[in-house]
């Protein structure tokens, strides 16, 4: 099973600030997220991991 965060969530897990979780996602230096609806929007806690292991 796989668990979802919200970007308050990443933001906490990663350190790093929301504007800059969505810069990076556009420009492709980030995981995707998921659109649940039009106001809810996730990423995949695995590849949240994924993402900060390469990192270190």
């Amino acid at each position: 099973m796989c668990t979802y965060l919200r970007v308050s969530e990443v933001v906490n897990k990663t350190g790093v600030a929301k504007s800059t979780i969505w810069l990076w996602v556009k420009e492709n230096k980030f995981p995707k997220p998921i659109k649940l609806s039009p106001r809810i929007t996730v990423w995949a806690e695995d590849k949240i991991e994924e993402w900060i292991e390469s990192k270190f």
